[in-house]
């Protein structure tokens, strides 16, 4: 009992270390100051077009298998198609092998696409940098990537968080700002370009975007999701096919985890499982996308992957007055899922601020009998909306008044964030406010792996293997745990 009593407050300090300010909720005070929220000229310099004729474009990839072995390499070609090939290998100005791509093209109303190319790179080793050159004669473009570790439940690796990020100054600060991380892969949770806020969709803003976010997107891929402004739905102008620049222009590892659609999907990456939810796609019981998520969680092994991430776009938990409550449907249907299966966290867009809420489920409600009010749960998810990535339609900085208990933090500011998976179990969050073209770490956790967290399972852990990548002060912890619980 001694040891305990002196073991009390130090693991009170070391939690306060750890935590920071998120022991109780708080709304930040901070307010930005002005700072361009349009979207930037097209002559600008950060939608230049490579010199050369018929030089690709828009270069961009994304994880092309299951287990991140593969990858897809995008580019536009505007003169005429070109060659479809992918020239790579391991050296620098030395590429000895090839794959072959495939080409399609578009038209919305009055604008008609360039000819976009979707190679698909596979066979790779992990771990390793390849380089790649696209184009030919004096128009050809290099660039490179970095395949992930082995997927291993020990995998150290870096993901950002970027959602709603759009074309303004703003938008080029959170790049500019993302590309200082050291992040090796951008979960994106939806809303591209905004195109669709121009008259007729102006396709020309698919374009300047994806030159735009090429700086990045063509050396680390990004995981795509949808939003609202994918959608482009315009009967009056004779469209009516939903997502048809998005589906035309990124290409997704569907079929690689039995989806029966582009816009819901799942890979494995390092040590992180990852879910792709499709928010405006039918999700009620027996949809496809029901019956393909309840499959896949089913498929999780958390054993191999502890890490279970889920994108989306439209949050399940908001205490914002803009969209607020329009989660409400996908909530009522999968919340009890994440929480069976214990998923670590929930990343959405949608709202333009950021909000991370504590770990809580609404399970229970009923309309007559249950709780109508979200409780703690240990085996829920934390919920973080990170729609701020610098959008022209400005900022939603209308929180209710009232904080709701199961709100830890929110801001009406731009940013992205980064989650730093340690080993099987600790990760560490950071979510960086970046207005008015500074840098600041504002919001940071320790994340705990809800699938290892458990007593039992940490003791099993240490008592078989050796963690890698822990911090002294995190070993101290466990073991102070260990002494407590």
């Amino acid at each position: 009992m001694d040891r305990r009593r002196l073991l009390i407050p130090l693991l009170h300090l070391i939690l306060l270390c750890f935590v920071d300010d998120v022991l109780s909720g708080r709304t930040s005070s901070y307010i930005r100051s002005e700072y361009p929220s349009t979207d930037i000229p097209l002559d600008n310099e950060a939608f230049v077009v490579p010199e050369g004729y018929n030089a690709p474009e828009q270069v961009h990839i994304t994880q092309g298998d299951y287990d991140g072995k593969a990858v897809i390499i995008t580019w536009v070609t505007n003169s005429e198609p070109g060659t479809s090939e992918v020239w790579y290998g391991t050296a620098e100005n030395k590429y000895e092998f090839k794959a072959q791509g495939t080409t399609t093209n578009y038209t919305f109303y009055d604008y008609k696409s360039g000819i976009i190319h979707h190679c698909l790179v596979d066979g790779l080793e992990y771990n390793t940098k390849y380089y790649y050159k696209i184009g030919t004669g004096s128009s050809a473009r290099e660039f490179w990537f970095q395949t992930p570790p082995e997927v291993n439940p020990d995998a150290p690796y870096t993901f950002g968080i970027i959602g709603d990020l759009g074309q303004t100054y703003n938008s080029l600060s959170t790049l500019e700002h993302y590309m200082k991380t050291g992040a090796q892969a951008i979960l994106f949770v939806g809303d591209l370009s905004y195109a669709d806020n121009y008259k007729y969709n102006d396709g020309i803003r698919w374009d300047s975007w994806g030159r735009l976010v090429e700086k990045v997107a063509a050396y680390q891929p990004w995981i795509w999701n949808t939003g609202n402004h994918e959608i482009e739905y315009r009967p009056d102008l004779g469209e009516a096919s939903p997502c048809k620049a998005y589906l035309h222009r990124y290409s997704t590892p569907y079929k690689a985890s039995k989806s029966t659609s582009p816009l819901w999907y799942a890979i494995r990456r390092a040590s992180a499982h990852i879910i792709v939810l499709s928010s405006y796609s039918p999700f009620v019981k027996y949809t496809p996308q029901w019956h393909w998520l309840r499959e896949e969680l089913k498929q999780v092994n958390r054993e191999k992957t502890p890490w279970l991430i889920v994108l989306m776009h439209v949050p399940l938990y908001n205490s914002n007055q803009a969209h607020y409550m329009e989660g409400e449907a996908m909530r009522a249907v999968f919340e009890s899922w994440f929480v069976q299966y214990k998923v670590d966290i929930i990343f959405a867009g949608h709202v333009h601020a950021y909000e991370r809420s504590y770990r809580v489920s609404n399970i229970n409600y009923n309309i007559t009998s249950g709780s109508p009010y979200p409780v703690p749960d240990k085996s829920a998810p934390v919920y973080i909306t990170i729609g701020d990535g610098g959008n022209q339609e400005g900022l939603a900085s209308r929180f209710f008044e009232v904080q709701p208990d199961y709100s830890a933090f929110r801001e009406a500011s731009y940013g992205h964030a980064t989650l730093e998976l340690k080993n099987r179990t600790h990760a560490l969050y950071h979510w960086n406010r970046n207005d008015d073209g500074k840098h600041v770490p504002t919001d940071h956790i320790v994340l705990h792996n809800q699938y290892w967290a458990s007593n039992t399972r940490r003791r099993r852990l240490k008592k078989h293997r050796k963690i890698p990548g822990n911090a002294s002060l995190i070993a101290k912890y466990e073991e102070l745990l260990d002494v407590l619980v």
